[in-house]
């Protein structure tokens, strides 16, 4: 099976949401290399390193809430 990273990415930022914590960090329990795509394209900060969290650029939040409501928000 063939996977598109661009919808994996998106999955990931938009349930950085659930974790998010101070207006702009997350949690980066996720997959790595989609964690690392996030960062090349700007939407968080590079998830190397010691820290559990990750902050999430001005463009990130806003895609990543875009995203959210998107995906996993509940029509009426």
């Amino acid at each position: 099976m063939k996977i598109d990273e661009d919808k994996v990415d998106d999955a990931v930022l938009a349930l950085l949401q659930l974790t998010l914590h101070q207006g702009f960090r997350a949690w980066k329990g996720h997959d790595w290399d989609a964690l690392g795509r996030l960062h090349d394209n700007g939407m968080i900060s590079d998830p190397v390193g010691k820290a559990k969290s990750v902050w999430l650029t001005e463009e990130g939040l806003k895609r990543s809430e875009e995203l959210f409501r998107r995906l996993f928000a509940k029509t009426e």
